[in-house]
């Protein structure tokens, strides 16, 4: 099956870059996130590579049918209205309980322009102690990879202008919609 992948990618004129470090977990950054193309494309791109991944999604997506298409597809139900436990703290508990957990998140937070991005990706990789992986679908040049991996988490400020520097010349399918974190831009 990674061959029927990656040959199709190739077919759409796709280039597959970088190799996925050798760890079981960690927080996959996915960057930039401005059409619903990039998971299909991403979907690809993990399956050519032979990578399992998952994805948090609302709890309420998870009806049946759906929730059975849903994790086959890797997602993770996440209670974003839990009073008493936040986003972050399930997440270092899913951490916490799995042997194997690479977790992918657009750090934008949605596909429409934001010029803050979300911190919650760089708590949960701090407090599960994972690093981040920083991966990228660039349109303009067709290709789609892992950059680079960030294993020092112990400042945000630093972590943030490292992580936006690898993005610095990454093109989004929609442009207008992609913006580097002003904070460090």
């Amino acid at each position: 099956m990674r061959i029927f992948f990656r040959k199709t990618l190739e077919l759409f004129g796709w280039k597959l870059m970088g190799e996925f470090p050798d760890v079981k977990k960690s927080v996959v950054i996915i960057a930039p996130h401005t059409s619903n193309w990039d998971f299909a494309i991403g979907r690809f791109y993990l399956n050519a590579i032979g990578i399992s991944n998952n994805t948090l999604m609302k709890k309420e997506l998870f009806i049946f049918p759906l929730n059975i298409i849903l994790k086959g597809l890797g997602a993770i139900p996440i209670d974003r209205n839990n009073k008493k436990t936040s986003v972050v703290t399930q997440t270092v508990s899913m951490f916490n309980n799995r042997e194997n957990l690479n977790l992918f998140i657009a750090p934008e937070g949605t596909r429409k322009r934001k010029t803050n991005w979300k911190k919650g990706f760089y708590y949960i990789a701090k407090e599960a102690n994972v690093p981040i992986v920083v991966s990228f679908i660039d349109y303009e040049k067709k290709e789609i990879g892992m950059k680079c991996i960030v294993n020092n988490t112990n400042s945000f400020d630093e972590t943030m202008q490292e992580i936006t520097e690898y993005y610095r010349d990454i093109n989004a399918k929609y442009p207008d919609n992609f913006c580097l974190d002003k904070r460090y831009n």
